[in-house]
């Protein structure tokens, strides 16, 4: 069997010895032009000459929760495509999410502020039933972070795009049921996967029909937000502000507005990171199950882009 490494700004050697060490006999080694044709591969962001080099290969493991990129090339016929279901993703997700929420809602960004001024100050105290929030995209990561939502209390609303249940979520699903679901949220938080459907999703008209002084936290992909529609609706005041972890451009071009807009909190793409260790051990179960012939989590609908 061999399992060919081909992922962008990514430390080879970890992952070599890892899968080496998981799947005992395997030949794992870093794609070059030219290498002999894999049978699986692990990726992320790869070229399409790799994919054109690859006739014969059974499946590709995206290392990353997003496949969209990937989706956008030409993949060899008959590959399937398998995304990592969690691999330490989902609670490091609800790690940020939360942390984003509760920092807006309990206004620490104001009380930094002011600490940093010198001034000694009070705010009263808000309802947590003034706030709920809605979580767009309630695959695992979205899931997870609805129900760490609902731990501290806060009215959680769930949008997918067919149905589903969660204990604790009121749940709406497909367009029909999105304009209810955007106008019962003080708080939105976009885990959608990226799609022709979804692109762009994040507009004048959806960010408008939230409550007034709503909230955005964006952890999905930079093309769910149409920018100028978030940085009007800030200047308008119908939105108090933002937390955004994904841009169209990353880095973010230093001459970019987001910079300086005070209403918006900006981290470096770095909300849930891919754990080596965890991601090793699923790639190689899931390798094993499909040598097998066993049926695995995980594979990607190419027609619906997750």
């Amino acid at each position: 069997m061999r399992i060919a490494f081909c992922c962008t700004d990514t430390r080879a050697e970890p992952w070599l010895q890892g899968l080496g060490q998981a799947l005992p006999g395997a030949v794992v080694e870093v794609w070059r032009p030219g290498a002999p044709a894999a049978d699986y591969a692990v990726v992320w962001s790869p070229p399409q000459q790799f994919l054109d080099e690859q006739p014969g290969l059974k499946a590709l493991f995206n290392i990353g929760a997003g496949v969209d990129a990937l989706l956008r090339l030409r993949l060899p016929k008959g590959a399937r495509v398998v995304r990592l279901d969690d691999a330490g993703m989902s609670v490091q997700m609800a790690e940020y999410v939360c942390h984003a929420v509760i920092r807006h809602f309990r206004e620490f960004d104001g009380y930094e502020a002011d600490m940093r001024a010198g001034r000694w100050s009070f705010r009263k105290p808000r309802s947590r039933s003034d706030f709920p929030v809605g979580v767009m995209g309630l695959g695992v990561l979205g899931a997870r972070v609805a129900r760490a939502l609902s731990v501290f209390e806060f009215p959680v609303h769930g949008w997918s795009r067919t149905p589903r249940t969660l204990d604790g979520v009121r749940t709406h699903h497909g367009r029909a049921g999105l304009p209810d679901f955007l106008s019962s949220c003080r708080v939105l938080v976009n885990l959608l996967p990226l799609t022709p459907d979804t692109r762009d999703i994040l507009n004048r008209d959806t960010l408008g029909r939230l409550m007034p002084g709503g909230y955005l936290v964006n952890v999905a992909r930079g093309a769910h937000l149409v920018e100028e529609d978030l940085l009007a609706l800030l200047d308008s005041g119908h939105l108090a502000g933002a937390t955004l972890d994904v841009f169209r451009t990353e880095p973010l071009p230093a001459d970019h507005p987001f910079w300086r807009h005070p209403a918006l909190t900006l981290t470096p793409h770095t909300s849930a990171r891919t754990l080596r260790d965890e991601s090793i051990a699923q790639i190689a179960g899931k390798i094993r199950a499909l040598e097998d012939g066993q049926s695995i989590a995980g594979l990607v609908d190419p027609v619906r882009g997750y």
